[in-house]
C-alpha cells in the first residue's frame, strides 16, 4: 500500500472514531434526565457539522490520492474544415466516461449529472460524491448546437455530451492530448488576438453581432487548432449571450455556437 493510500484509510479512521465518540456522548446525554430538548438538539446540530467536516477531509484525502491515476484523454473525436482535412481534435464523451469509471470506483467517488433544458440552452450540472457523504459541484451552461442541420433533439444531444465533457474536467481537473491530428501542426492563438477578441465580446451591443464574432472567432481558433482558446472564448460568448438576454428585450436570438 502507498504512502498516499495510507493517508487516506488513517483520515477515514479518524473520521470514524470521532464520529463514535461523539454519538455516545450523546447517548449519555440522551439518558441524563438533566439535559433537555434544545440541549440535545444543539448536539445534534454540532454532530451535524462535524460529520460534514469530516466527510469533506475524507473527499479531499481520498481526491488528493486519486489524482496522479486520472490520465490525459484521449483526443479521437475530429473536426472537419470544409475540404474534409482536419483542424481540430477533442476527447469524446464515450473515451472520458470509459476511463474515469473504475478510478472513480477504486477510491470510492461516483459522477454523475443533472441536465434541463433552459429557453434553447442545455444546462448540465456535474455531481462529484464521495462515499464518506461529501460532494461537490460544478454547473455549465450552452446553447443548443444546431451546426451542421442538426434538430433540436440531436443539438441537445451534441451540447449535452458537451457540457458533461467541461463540467468533469472541471471538477477532476482533466487534460486531454491528441492522438493524432493528421499533419496539422500544434498552435496557439497569440495573447492578443485573444485578448483583442474578448474585448470585442464585452462591447457587443447585439446578438445578431455576437452571432457574427463568433463564426469568426471559432474560424480563428480551428485555424492554428487552438482548443484552449477556443474553450476560454466560447465561455466569454455564452456569459455575453446571458447578459445580453437577461439586459434587454431584443429578442430570442442567440449565438449559434
Amino acid at each position: 500500500m502507498s504512502k498516499t493510500e495510507l493517508v487516506e484509510r488513517e483520515a477515514q479512521a479518524v473520521a470514524a472514531t470521532e464520529a463514535a465518540s461523539f454519538i455516545q456522548m450523546i447517548e449519555r446525554a440522551a439518558r441524563d434526565p438533566s439535559v433537555d430538548i434544545d440541549k440535545m438538539e444543539r448536539l445534534m446540530q454540532m454532530h451535524e457539522r462535524m460529520v460534514a467536516r469530516q466527510a469533506r477531509a475524507t473527499f479531499d484525502a481520498a481526491f488528493a490520492v486519486m489524482q496522479p491515476e486520472l490520465p490525459s484523454m484521449p483526443e479521437r473525436g475530429k473536426i472537419k474544415n470544409k475540404s474534409g482535412g482536419v483542424q481540430s481534435t477533442y476527447a469524446l464523451w464515450e473515451d472520458v466516461n470509459d476511463i474515469l469509471k473504475p478510478i472513480l470506483s477504486k477510491h470510492g467517488f461516483a459522477l454523475g449529472f443533472k441536465i434541463a433544458n433552459r429557453d434553447k440552452f442545455s444546462v448540465v450540472t456535474g455531481i462529484l460524491s464521495h462515499c464518506a457523504g461529501h460532494r461537490e459541484e460544478s454547473t455549465f451552461e450552452l446553447p443548443l448546437d444546431i451546426s451542421g442541420s442538426k434538430n433540436d433533439v440531436q443539438g441537445l444531444g451534441s451540447s449535452t455530451s458537451y457540457g458533461k465533457r467541461y463540467v468533469a474536467g472541471a471538477l477532476l481537473n482533466l487534460t486531454s492530448r491528441g492522438e493524432d491530428n493528421d499533419g496539422a501542426g500544434t498552435k496557439t492563438m497569440t495573447g492578443e488576438t485573444r485578448n483583442g477578441y474578448t474585448a470585442k465580446i464585452e462591447s457587443s451591443a447585439t446578438s445578431d453581432a455576437l452571432q457574427a464574432l463568433w463564426k469568426e472567432i471559432a474560424t480563428a481558433c480551428h485555424e492554428c487548432n487552438d482548443l484552449a482558446a477556443h474553450d476560454e472564448l466560447k465561455a466569454a460568448v455564452i456569459a455575453k449571450t446571458k447578459a445580453l438576454k437577461e439586459g434587454s428585450k431584443e429578442g430570442n436570438k442567440e449565438p449559434m455556437i
